[in-house]
């Protein structure tokens, strides 16, 4: 079920008020079956898939507390086995086949393995990631076994969060199920809002922005210069407001009901270094790597060079989970490149701001620094938009071709339209314009303070305002011809 669906719209009092009338100890059987549903009219059949795994590491769990040595290491990998393994087979097979197939035609030879025609599970990649990190928790002993089955599984399939994360650690969630959520107006008004801001970079922001986006990346060999530009521009600031938006919604949509998911998002196109955009984008993800695959690698407790191949690692196997695709893998692999070289001349960049001077002027620098880190992510958003690796490859090369004559032509209406506006007219542009305006006057505002505490502390009339201008955008200005789904359930 797509948030931003008239089916949601309906689902979502009709739960949460089911939530509040029902007895306490039968509110869990409530939200497993609406999470069950929830994911169910998407494709019905994967509910066996989420319930196979489910059973798994349900038991798996359970054995390796009561288990000592290896027996817990046994079950442990029984555990990620079964979970790494139906994402290879729905997420890779097709994937590895593929290239297997490209091999053995560098060889004149023809491979016998069959391709599957199975479609991928709407958000596998998240939730067998949240179901990694309890059996992982339990195992280090972070976690207790969680001995009620259905608990368990609302942890797994908790709707709000199901298809497209935060990814939560178990110790963040599951006690919070055996918690008693009375109804608190100021909480349900807060997460109300939330809900509202996230809809709004959705509909009003993203689905504009993707309407655009598609004109070039569907045809790129048609586009040089300015309009690849432009586009990978509108796909930085579309994929930012079309998962921080899904992020804001699933966080409201939880607070509503009492429940506190971890922030997914910090205002991530204001980080000074790429470092700091990891530790701001897709927060619950960038600390599961951190958490789990690069401290397992040993962390920052080896060698330099030991390290900065650990962190390549980290970043190659992020591009992978993103994606069955090599536009993927580059995508993680420039990322990877990033944060190495950066690290690698990161004393002498500081002789240099020193020689030059560049610590005299601070704020001069912040916004250099900002503008770089952001010009950097967009040109690796490329590869993640792509569809293939030669297309990206043409839209990275082409990016400032024949730009001279371009710029020369901006007085132009003709070439404006097609170029800049990409054929959707001043109309559209100056609606997403304003919007994106809007949006970064809220992330200024929120430097250092809640935005919602801000305004709770506003004059009534203030605040009313604000309210009735975003719901009137969302209502009048967001694209709802055909609801668009978020870009991360693929993932």
């Amino acid at each position: 079920m797509l948030f931003n669906s008239i089916e949601f719209l309906i689902f979502f009092p009709i739960v949460t008020i089911l939530y509040f009338i029902l007895p306490y100890r039968f509110r869990w059987a409530l939200l497993l079956i609406a999470s069950c549903y929830f994911y169910m009219v998407f494709k019905p059949i994967y509910i066996l898939i989420l319930g196979f795994t489910i059973v798994i590491d349900y038991f798996a769990g359970i054995y390796i507390e009561q288990s000592e040595g290896e027996k817990r290491k046994f079950y442990l990998t029984l555990s990620l086995i079964a979970n790494i393994g139906v994402l290879a087979i729905f997420k890779y097979y097709n994937f590895l086949n593929l290239n297997f197939t490209w091999l053995l035609e560098g060889f004149d030879l023809k491979n016998p393995i069959p391709f599957l025609d199975i479609l991928l599970p709407i958000g596998l990649s998240f939730h067998t990631f949240q179901a990694m990190s309890y059996t992982i928790e339990v195992y280090r002993g972070n976690q207790k076994a969680e001995h009620h089955f259905g608990i368990y599984a609302l942890y797994v399939m908790f709707y709000p969060q199901l298809v497209a994360g935060p990814i939560e650690r178990p110790q963040n969630v599951i006690h919070q199920f055996y918690e008693k959520h009375d109804f608190d107006y100021q909480r349900v008004t807060d997460g109300l809002k939330l809900m509202v801001w996230g809809m709004f970079k959705k509909v009003v922001i993203a689905d504009r922005l993707s309407v655009m986006v598609e004109m070039v990346y569907k045809y790129p060999y048609n586009y040089h210069g300015i309009p690849l530009i432009v586009a990978t521009i509108f796909f930085s600031i579309q994929i930012f407001c079309d998962f921080s938006g899904y992020s804001d919604i699933a966080l409201g949509s939880a607070q509503v009901m009492g429940f506190r998911l971890m922030k997914n998002f910090d205002r991530p196109y204001f980080s000074k270094t790429i470092s700091e955009f990891w530790r701001r984008w897709h927060i619950s993800l960038s600390s599961w790597f951190r958490d789990y695959l690069y401290f397992s690698l040993g962390g920052n407790r080896v060698s330099k060079w030991r390290r900065e191949y650990n962190l390549f690692i980290v970043f190659l196997v992020s591009g992978i989970w993103h994606g069955a695709s090599w536009t993927f893998v580059i995508w993680g692999a420039i990322h990877g490149f990033y944060l190495i070289f950066a690290n690698l001349t990161v004393n002498f960049r500081n002789k240099l701001r020193g020689l030059f001077g560049i610590n005299r002027l601070p704020f001069l620098y912040k916004i250099v620094q900002i503008f770089t880190v952001f010009c950097l992510v967009a040109f690796a958003w490329i590869f993640f938009r792509a569809s293939k690796i030669q297309e990206a490859f043409y839209i990275a090369g082409n990016l400032f071709s024949g730009i001279g004559e371009q710029l020369q032509q901006l007085n132009n209406k003709e070439f404006i339209e097609k170029n800049v506006f990409l054929g959707k007219g001043i109309t559209n542009f100056a609606m997403v314009a304003f919007a994106i305006l809007v949006m970064e006057i809220v992330h200024l505002k929120q430097r250092g303070r809640s935005l919602r505490n801000t305004l709770n502390q506003s004059p009534l009339m203030v605040r009313w305002v604000l309210y009735y201008g975003i719901i009137l955008a969302i209502l009048f200005l967001g694209m709802y011809d055909e609801p668009a789904q978020f870009i991360y359930f693929q993932f």
